[in-house]
C-alpha cells in the first residue's frame, strides 16, 4: 500500500445536499509532494481537513503509513496522526519568539531537546539567526518558513499546507515556491498542498490532483497534465486552451474540424466518431503561409507574450470561430490584420 491512501473518501455536511467530497481515491508515496488543485468549493480543503482529523469522513477510509487513521467505525484525533499543519494565515503566536513558536508542538520533549530540535529546523529553513525575534519582525515569506519549521519539528508522517502562497506578492511567491519545495525535499517529507493556483501547483508538485465538485478529475505529473488533459474541465483549469469539435479520420491521427484538419501527436487508441480537441495557445505558431488563417480581433499584452484572439471562418456553416494564439512580444500585430498559423500536434490532445 502507498504511504498515504485515501479510499472511497466521502463527506456530506447535510444529508439533503450533494457530497462535498465524493468517493475520492488517491495514493501518495513516501516523500512525494502532491497538490490538490481546483476552484473554490471543489472539496480540496475539506479533503485536507479530513486527512488532518478536523473533519470526520461520512464514508471511506484514510490510511497513513499502513494504519487506518479514519474510517466509519473509528477516527484518531489530529494529535495522534503524525501530521504537521501549515495554515493559510501561518497561525504564529505574536507574543512568542520564533524559537518558542517552533518549540510549541514539542510538548512531550525535554526542554533541551526541544531547543535543539527547534534550532535544527530553523537552520533547515534558513532562519537560525532569527530565533529571538517575534513574528511581527519578520516578512511574510519568513513567517511562512517559521510555520513550516514548526510543522516539521515533531518529525511528522506528512505535512499539510493550506493555500501556502496566497498571502504573498508575485515576486516573493515565486521565491517561496522554490524555498518550500527545497525545504520539503531536504527533510524528505511527504506533503499535501491545497491551492486554486495552477502555477503554484505545477511549480512545487510531483503529482497534481485536479478536483471539481468533490470529484478528482485527473491525477498526473504537471507536464503530463498540461500536455494531455483528461477532459475539458482540466484542459481549461490548468491553462488557457482552445476547444474544438471534429470527426476522426480513418487513420486515427487526423481530426476534421470546422476550421480544417488538425493532427494529433500520435494515433488514437480507438476509432471515435465525434471528438473534442484541446489546442494550447502556444501550439499555434504564426507563419508567413500557414495552414490556418484568420483576422485578429483583439490583442492583449501579458508581459511574456501577446494574446491574440483570431477569428477564423467556419467551413461548415460559415459561422465564426475564435482561436487564442500566443505571439512573441516583439512582433508588431495590429487589430484587423489577417494572420496565418500552423498548429503543433504536440500541444493537441483528445479530451472528454
Amino acid at each position: 500500500m502507498s504511504f498515504i491512501h485515501l479510499k472511497n473518501l466521502t463527506k456530506t455536511f447535510n444529508h439533503n445536499e450533494r457530497e462535498a467530497v465524493k468517493e475520492l481515491n488517491l495514493s501518495i508515496d513516501k516523500g512525494e509532494i502532491v497538490t490538490l488543485l481546483g476552484p473554490s468549493g471543489c472539496g480540496k480543503t475539506t479533503t485536507l481537513r479530513m486527512i488532518a482529523g478536523f473533519e470526520t469522513p461520512s464514508n471511506g477510509t484514510i490510511y497513513i503509513d499502513g494504519k487506518a487513521v479514519a474510517g466509519q467505525s473509528h477516527s484518531l484525533p489530529p494529535e495522534k496522526r503524525g501530521i504537521g499543519m501549515v495554515f493559510q494565515d501561518y497561525a504564529l503566536f505574536p507574543h512568542m519568539t520564533i524559537l518558542k513558536n517552533v518549540m510549541f508542538g514539542l510538548n512531550r520533549w525535554k526542554t533541551q531537546e526541544k531547543k535543539a530540535r527547534a534550532r535544527e529546523v530553523l537552520e533547515l529553513v534558513g532562519l537560525e539567526d532569527y530565533a529571538k525575534r517575534y513574528p511581527a519582525q519578520l516578512s511574510g515569506g519568513q513567517q511562512q518558513r517559521v510555520a513550516l519549521a514548526r510543522a516539521l519539528a515533531p518529525n511528522p508522517h506528512v505535512v499539510l499546507m493550506d493555500e501556502p502562497f496566497s498571502n504573498l506578492d508575485a515576486g516573493l511567491r515565486e521565491k517561496m515556491r522554490y524555498d518550500v519545495t527545497t525545504i520539503l525535499r531536504k527533510a524528505n517529507t511527504t506533503a499535501i498542498i491545497v491551492t486554486h493556483d495552477q502555477k503554484d501547483a505545477f511549480a512545487v508538485s510531483d503529482k497534481v490532483a485536479v478536483m471539481n465538485e468533490g470529484i478528482i478529475q485527473q491525477v498526473a505529473a504537471p507536464k503530463e497534465m498540461y500536455r494531455c488533459p483528461k477532459n475539458c474541465f482540466v484542459a481549461q483549469f490548468v491553462g488557457k486552451t482552445n476547444l474544438l469539435t471534429g470527426m476522426m479520420d480513418e487513420d486515427l491521427k487526423n481530426i476534421h474540424t470546422h476550421i480544417g484538419k488538425v493532427s494529433l501527436p500520435e494515433e488514437s487508441q480507438k476509432q471515435l466518431e465525434t471528438v473534442k480537441l484541446s489546442i494550447r495557445p502556444e501550439g499555434c505558431k504564426l507563419v508567413q503561409e500557414g495552414t490556418f488563417c484568420g483576422r485578429v480581433q483583439r490583442v492583449t499584452y501579458s508581459g511574456e507574450y501577446q494574446e491574440l484572439y483570431v477569428q477564423l471562418q467556419n467551413d461548415v456553416n460559415h459561422a465564426e470561430e475564435t482561436m487564442l494564439i500566443y505571439a512573441p512580444v516583439e512582433q508588431e500585430i495590429e487589430v484587423g490584420k489577417v494572420v496565418s498559423f500552423d498548429i503543433n500536434p504536440a500541444l493537441v490532445a483528445l479530451v472528454d
